[in-house]
């Protein structure tokens, strides 16, 4: 099963807007992500729908974080997300004729389904200003003083 890569991707341009006052346009942000600026309007579609971003039209528009991010959570985008499936295992079949494996399906959906309540527990927790203070302390402890190497804006 191939990995679901939208969070940690929706992470990243999020946590790139948030370093600029400045809308974003979908170009800008497809360009440093490696893909199309109709996916990035999809993807921003989605998070604007639950008011995680705002969009602008127009020379000098594009998109923005409009909420403070002390009040996004890792939840929040994955609930903008349409829940994206969590965890890649599982049963062989869902509706087993053998016995043995019943017992085995009842053991992991109970694990399956303890395991997904402690990441949307932590996703619960987490916020994008808590993931921007991260960056500013991985870039101070490696001595960066500078602009990210991904920068999106321009001249820098």
């Amino acid at each position: 099963m191939k990995r679901d890569s939208r969070l940690s991707g929706v992470l990243h341009v999020l946590l790139h807007m948030a370093e600029t006052n400045v809308p974003m346009t979908s170009e800008a942000l497809a360009n440093m992500m490696k893909t199309n600026p109709v996916v990035i309007r999809r993807v921003l579609a989605g998070l604007r729908e639950h008011q995680l971003v705002c969009s602008t039209k127009g020379h000098g528009g594009g998109w923005q974080i409009c909420r403070k991010l002390e009040t996004i959570t890792l939840h929040d985008i994955y609930l903008a997300l349409d829940k994206p499936t969590l965890l890649a295992m599982g049963n062989r079949t869902e509706a087993p004729g053998c016995l043995v494996e019943a017992a085995v399906n009842h053991a992991l959906n109970h694990a399956f389904q303890d395991a997904e309540n402690l990441l949307l527990e932590r996703f619960r927790s987490v916020t994008l200003a808590q993931l921007s203070a991260d960056f500013h302390q991985l870039k101070q402890a490696h001595g960066f003083t500078g602009n990210h190497e991904h920068s999106i804006f321009q001249g820098e």
